[in-house]
């Protein structure tokens, strides 16, 4: 993928690795609705969140409305995460029964702390004003039921990890019975240079109940500065280790390309695990993945 240079305002927005280009327009409305906040005259955070919500109310991505059931089939577990380069920075981990996580996320970053979780986190949500939300699509149900056959078969689900692991450490409140690893995220760099990200994601299938992932976790999952912002998809295990969106990010920060930064942080990892990148610099933007990843970029 080429490099693009700009000193202009720009976003970029992606579905999550392992997606299909065919959601490129959802990937497409979110970041067109991300730029039309930032020439409204909001700021780079509000319009990275406007994407994420977009994102997150479309249903066919990782997220929100398309988040991927635990293994129990009923409970969902997502996580969200804020930053930008004045100093906002708040996340969710764990939060069941909210309908847009990262507005959650963004709402944190008012409170003295700077990631809530679980209980702690929904209880929040209420406190604030989000309603209770709960609601189980028919893809989604469907991914679960196909889940549930490969871990009763010899199939491997998890890249690296037994299927057994998941029986043997059962923790839902659920008799124990017998879903892709992915998020959406956007990156924003506004006319005055500022830059922000957010990040949402339905969790990881299968796992066990309380799974945090990379999505919440700063440097993993997300990091913005004064030279750019990253978002990171994939197997959020394997990311936190490198941590990979501050990784991306210090390459940036000292003078390399974003496109490039990107596909470096890309091959740091085995062609087996799932990972992508989406990153904006001062003057440059890149996207890089080992996986079909929906995406897209706008610009003025």
């Amino acid at each position: 993928m080429q490099q693009s240079v700009s000193t202009e305002p720009m976003v970029l927005t992606h579905g999550g690795a392992g997606g299909s280009r065919d959601q490129d327009d959802g990937c497409q409305l979110a970041a067109r609705s991300a730029f039309d906040r930032l020439q409204g005259g909001g700021s780079a955070l509000e319009a990275a969140v406007a994407a994420v919500v977009a994102l997150e109310n479309d249903g066919r991505y990782n997220a929100g409305s398309g988040s991927v059931l635990c293994l129990d089939g009923h409970t969902i577990e997502m996580d969200a995460s804020v930053m930008d380069s004045t100093g906002a920075l708040g996340a969710v981990a764990c939060i069941q029964r909210v309908k847009n996580p990262v507005l959650v996320a963004q709402a944190v970053t008012r409170t003295p702390h700077w990631l809530l979780a679980g209980e702690g986190a929904e209880r929040f949500a209420r406190v604030v004003g989000f309603d209770s939300w709960h609601e189980i699509s028919e893809r989604q149900r469907a991914k679960h039921e196909k889940l549930m056959q490969t871990l009763a078969s010899t199939e491997q689900a998890t890249p690296g990890v037994a299927n057994r692991a998941f029986a043997e450490h059962w923790n839902y409140d659920s008799t124990r019975a017998f879903q892709p690893c992915d998020t959406v995220g956007a990156v924003v760099r506004d006319a005055h240079g500022r830059f922000a990200v957010a990040c949402s994601t339905g969790g990881s299938a299968p796992s066990l109940l309380g799974r945090v992932g990379d999505t919440p976790v700063i440097g993993s999952g997300f990091y913005a500065g004064e030279d750019g912002a990253v978002a990171v998809t994939g197997i959020g295990e394997h990311i936190v280790k490198r941590l990979l969106a501050y990784t991306v990010y210090g390459w940036i920060a000292g003078g390399m390309g974003a496109q490039e930064a990107a596909e470096k942080g890309v091959a740091l990892f085995p062609q087996e695990i799932d990972v992508g990148v989406i990153a904006l610099g001062r003057q440059d933007a890149g996207i890089a993945s080992n996986r079909e990843m929906p995406h897209a970029q706008v610009a003025a």
